[in-house]
């Protein structure tokens, strides 16, 4: 077991080669941390690390992935609240010293921050998943992707199409927009533009449309991160 810095919201372990991740379970921690539990951050994961005031007397030892590196951050795109950031720990104030210890040592380790990954280095949450969307029933059993329609809340246009299946070799990518904002929803993106042109989301039968209750971070983030996990897996398959 290596180094370990404890935070209000995770743990920190210090591997020689990666950093564990294991998130806080409290009633009043995120949901998505929760689900996720624990991850494993491989150095050549990182593109950054930093060291930043906290709210009432805490410090922010905050690390930043490399682009393409994390499946779940790439799916994200930027959406995430702090409270929700898997490379976010607070520590009380009175080991900053510590935290500053371990950032200086991660620094270290960490080679060219510009250079993109290759692949992804981080694990996405496994399958099989599913999650209830306002319009459908979203599930992924690691090689296709179902969706099917509610008649309560699928538009016509859904409903006529029937219920839809996609294989992630038939896919390019995945369009998450949070349901936290407002009109979000999961779109499946066709590989080389197949499929009927996209239209608005509540249209689209490549679409699922959140709403209150409805398609919530913590899962509907893993499930678009584990389906494009899949989709890259399959494009450097040799």
């Amino acid at each position: 077991m290596g180094d370990v810095l404890a935070g209000s919201n995770a743990v920190w372990e210090f591997e020689p080669d990666a950093v564990v991740i294991r998130y806080g379970r409290g009633a009043r921690g995120s949901r998505l941390l929760q689900m996720l539990g624990e991850r494993r951050v491989p150095h050549a994961a990182l593109a950054s690390v930093d060291l930043e005031d906290g709210r009432r007397g805490h410090v922010v030892l905050r690390a930043a992935p490399r682009a393409g590196a994390d499946p779940l951050v790439e799916a994200a795109g930027g959406q995430l609240k702090d409270s929700a950031d898997p490379y976010r720990l607070v520590v009380p104030e009175q080991f900053s010293t510590l935290a500053e210890y371990y950032r200086d040592e991660l620094r270290a380790k960490i080679g060219d921050p510009g250079e993109a990954a290759g692949r992804f280095l981080v694990d996405a949450p496994s399958p099989p998943r599913s999650f209830k969307a306002y319009d459908a029933k979203a599930l992924f059993d690691g090689r296709t992707v179902s969706f099917r329609w509610f008649w309560t809340g699928a538009s016509s246009a859904k409903w006529k199409a029937g219920d839809q299946s996609f294989p992630v070799e038939e896919l390019a990518g995945v369009d998450w927009r949070s349901p936290e904002m407002l009109h979000g929803y999961l779109r499946l993106l066709r590989r080389n533009g197949g499929g009927p042109q996209p239209g608005e989301p509540d249209q689209d039968p490549a679409a699922v449309v959140f709403g209150l209750g409805y398609g919530p971070v913590h899962e509907s983030l893993p499930f678009a991160a584990s389906v494009l996990a899949a989709i890259r897996s399959v494009r450097v398959r040799p």
